[in-house]
């Protein structure tokens, strides 16, 4: 069933804006490093962060009262109250400028950008985007557009579903990188951003409520790998770097990393163990 949408009442949160302050800690640095792969190191003041360690800073803090059954804050307040019940990080663009760095005092101001009505194959899909600048005391350091998408709960499937056609073989990369997707790695990023989602850590509420195979490694997550490994092969942070879930990759396997050269650009992404991609990105220099 579909479900009705008032476009020109969530319309009205364009516009809305909000900021927070938080300060980058060097434990904040190690536990970042650590979960993403990298050498942790012994982080002390002036030193920089991992690239999206502004996902942890500053981030909304709520009562446990005024949580909704998913695990994030009741709808309304900043972010538009659509009222579906699936909410999941899409997609986004990051504009890298400055380092944040260890004692760094930041501040991030969020707006809310637009607010998009589509009907895709599972039925109602509204997408929200907000921007977000990333501030220290030498000026901007990010800026960060985030593609939010809220979509519906698909009705059940009253015939057996038609046979799949046969996937396109996995592409070749030339650079590559796997890790074990497991519950631990998902709780420590659930940590470090303050993101009480429960697809990422409750298996009875993800399977038997949203009815997904297992939990759900972080969008954002695996976009933070794709820039730590893109900086790696180039040697200095992208200017800019683009990237949209494809889909969702669960706990329970490896998964990859993977890169290839793309003129002075590197197209970018993770893939699940059978090396179907599940997030896509660009990578510019």
């Amino acid at each position: 069933m579909m479900t009705a949408l008032d476009i020109d009442h969530l319309k009205q949160w364009i516009g809305r804006s909000e900021a927070a302050t938080d300060i980058v800690t060097a434990q904040l640095v190690r536990g970042l490093r650590a979960t993403l792969f990298l050498d942790i190191g012994k982080p002390q003041a002036g030193d920089a962060a991992p690239f999206t360690a502004h996902w942890c800073l500053g981030q909304p803090v709520y009562p446990m009262d005024q949580l909704g059954p998913d695990g994030h804050p009741a709808r309304g307040g900043f972010l538009p109250p659509v009222p579906l019940p699936r909410r999941m990080w899409a997609g986004g663009e990051l504009t890298f400028i400055d380092a944040l760095k260890v004692g760094d005092e930041v501040t991030r101001t969020s707006t809310i950008g637009d607010v998009q009505i589509k009907q895709g194959s599972t039925g109602t899909l509204c997408f929200v985007t907000v921007n977000h600048e990333i501030t220290t005391p030498r000026g901007v350091a990010i800026r960060d557009r985030q593609d939010i998408v809220y979509r519906d709960v698909p009705p059940p499937s009253p015939a057996p579903a038609p046979a799949a056609k046969p996937a396109a073989p996995p592409p070749a990369a030339q650079h590559r990188e796997t890790h074990l997707a497991d519950p631990v790695l998902l709780f420590r990023y659930s940590a470090l951003t303050f993101n009480g989602h429960r697809i990422h850590y409750d298996r009875d509420y993800v399977t038997k409520v949203e009815g997904y195979p297992g939990l759900i490694v972080h969008g954002p997550m695996q976009a933070a790998l794709l820039v730590e490994f893109a900086a790696k092969l180039k040697g200095a942070a992208p200017k800019t770097f683009a990237y949209r879930g494809v889909q969702p990759l669960f706990d329970g396997a490896e998964f990859s990393v993977n890169a290839n050269a793309a003129g002075d650009k590197l197209e970018l992404w993770t893939a699940n163990a059978d090396g179907v991609p599940t997030m896509k990105a660009t990578a510019s220099w």
